[in-house]
C-alpha cells in the first residue's frame, strides 16, 4: 500500500492513519448526545457536525442520507451498503490528503476545524452497533486443538464435525460493552470435586475467569427469513471488524455446558473496541488462513484463498501493581473459517441476519506457548503459573487484573491500519 500522506498531524505510528479512517460512536462534554465520528491519528472527526456544516458538499452520493450521522449508534450508516461505505471513506480520505481537493471542506476551514475535530482524550466512545444479535464461532484452529487435548487428549482433540463447518454458539448481545467498561466476576455453580461419585455443586464467585482473544464482524446487510447468504454474497453483507475480548468463567462452564454448551460462563461479558474498521481497509491485509484439509460442502468454498486478515495480535495483563505484561502475540492467520464462511453457514438455514448482527471468530491462537490466545491454554487447566513482570503469578485473573488486546495490520509506520484498544478491568464478584 502507498502511503497516504495528510495535512493534518497524525502520529507516526498511529493506529488511526489516513489509509484507516474507521468508524465510531462518540459523544463529548459539550454534547453528550452520542453520534457518528471517524478516528484520525489521535483525533476524532465528529461527522454529525462535518455533515451539517457543508462537511459532505463534493459528495453527492450521501448528501440524501446525512441524517444517519446524527444516529446513536452505526446500523443506519452500515445499512446503506458497502459501496457508500467505500465513497464516504475515500472522500474523508481526500479531505485529510495533502494534496486534496477540497481544502475549503477543512484544510482551510478554521472555524470547522474547531467544532468538528476532537482529542481522542477528550471524547467518550460507545458502543459502535445496537446488536440484535451475537453469534460466537470456533474457528480457531490452535486454540480448538489445545483446549481438546486438556479435556480429551490428542487423539480425540477436535470433534468430528470442525473442519466440515464453522462451529458456533448464540451468545448474549446485551452484554456486549465496548472497551473501557469494567468486567464484574459472576457468581455461579461450581463442580468443587468432579471425580466425586455423588456430584453436588456449590455456589461462589468465579475462581477461574479467563480472557479469549477474538476479531468481531458486524453485519451490515439484512437477509429475509427462509432466504440464506450464499458465500458469494457474504462478504458485502459485512460492514467492517473490531477486536473482542470474549471473557470466560471456565470453572462455571466446565459444570453446565454439557450438553447444551456455554450459557451462564458466557453471558456477564463480551468486550469489544470502539472503532469498527471497514472491511475495505482491511482488504489489503487479506492472506491465507489455516490449511482445511477436509473437502469443504459447496455452500461453503470461496473463490478466494486468501480469506483471513494479516493482523498483528497482542495480550496484556496489567496488576494493581502498575505493571503490565504481555501475555499473547499472535496472528489472526491463525482462523480455518473466514467472516464469510461463517455467515454463510450461519444463514444456511434461512436464519434472518440482521444489521448490526456480532459475529465473533473464536480463540485466536499460535502454534507456540507465547501465542495462546487464552489462560486456560497457557496455564494447562491451572496446572501451570505464569510469570508476570512485577513478580506476581497468574493462573487465572484476578480482581483488578487489566486485560488490553491491541491489533494492527502493516509495516509502514505512516499508513498502519489498526484498532486501537480493547480493555477491560476485572471487579469483584457481588455478594449474594
Amino acid at each position: 500500500m502507498s502511503t497516504l500522506h495528510s495535512w493534518f498531524s497524525i502520529p507516526r505510528g498511529s493506529h488511526f492513519s489516513l489509509a484507516n479512517i474507521p468508524f465510531g460512536i462518540i459523544s463529548t462534554a459539550s454534547s453528550k448526545i452520542p453520534r457518528v465520528a471517524v478516528a484520525i491519528g489521535d483525533h476524532a472527526l465528529d461527522l454529525q457536525v462535518f455533515a451539517a456544516n457543508n462537511g459532505f458538499s463534493g459528495l453527492s452520493t450521501i448528501q440524501p442520507h446525512q441524517a444517519v450521522f446524527s444516529q446513536p449508534t452505526l446500523n443506519a450508516f452500515a445499512a446503506l451498503g458497502r459501496p457508500v461505505h467505500s465513497v464516504v471513506r475515500k472522500y474523508i480520505q481526500s479531505v485529510f490528503a495533502e494534496d486534496t481537493p477540497y481544502p475549503e471542506v477543512l484544510r482551510t476551514n478554521s472555524s470547522l476545524q474547531k467544532q468538528a475535530i476532537y482529542p481522542l482524550r477528550e471524547v467518550q466512545t460507545h458502543l459502535p452497533f445496537k446488536i440484535g444479535d451475537y453469534t460466537d464461532f470456533y474457528a480457531g484452529l490452535n486454540h480448538a486443538y489445545n483446549v481438546g487435548v486438556l479435556f480429551r487428549g490428542p487423539a480425540n482433540a477436535l470433534q468430528a464435525n470442525y473442519k466440515h463447518l464453522p462451529v458456533g454458539y448464540h451468545g448474549r448481545a446485551s452484554s456486549v460493552v465496548v472497551s473501557g467498561t469494567p468486567i464484574r466476576r459472576p457468581n455461579g455453580q461450581i463442580l468443587e470435586n468432579p471425580a466425586a461419585e455423588k456430584k453436588f455443586p456449590s455456589f461462589s464467585p468465579c475462581r477461574k475467569l479467563d480472557i479469549e482473544l477474538e476479531l468481531g464482524a458486524f453485519v451490515c446487510k439484512a437477509n429475509e427469513i427462509g432466504q440464506p447468504v450464499s458465500i458469494s454474497e457474504a462478504e458485502e453483507s459485512l460492514f467492517g471488524v473490531v477486536l473482542m475480548n470474549d471473557w470466560s468463567a471456565r470453572d462455571i462452564q466446565a459444570w453446565e455446558y454439557v450438553p447444551l454448551g456455554p450459557f451462564n460462563a458466557k453471558n456477564f461479558g463480551t468486550t469489544i473496541s470502539a472503532w469498527v474498521v471497514l472491511a475495505e481497509a482491511l482488504e489489503p491485509f487479506l492472506a491465507k488462513g489455516l490449511e482445511n484439509d477436509t473437502e469443504l460442502l459447496p455452500y461453503l468454498r470461496e473463490k478466494r484463498t486468501e480469506n483471513v486478515y494479516d493482523i498483528r495480535l497482542q495480550v496484556d495483563l496489567k496488576t494493581k501493581s502498575g505493571r503490565s505484561t504481555t501475555l499473547s502475540k499472535t496472528s489472526s492467520r491463525n482462523l480455518l473459517w473466514s467472516f464469510p464462511q461463517m455467515l454463510a453457514h450461519h444463514s444456511i438455514t434461512g436464519c434472518p441476519m440482521q444489521v448490526g448482527d456480532l459475529l465473533g471468530s473464536g480463540t485466536i491462537s499460535g502454534l507456540e506457548p507465547s501465542e495462546r490466545g487464552s489462560l486456560l491454554e497457557q496455564n494447562e487447566n491451572g496446572k501451570a503459573s505464569i510469570k508476570l513482570a512485577d513478580g506476581e503469578e497468574r493462573k487465572f485473573l484476578e480482581d483488578g487484573d487489566e486485560i488490553t488486546i491491541t491489533g494492527v495490520c502493516g509495516s509502514d509506520e505512516r499508513a498502519l491500519v489498526g484498532f486501537g484498544e480493547c480493555v477491560g478491568r476485572i471487579e469483584p464478584a457481588l455478594k449474594l
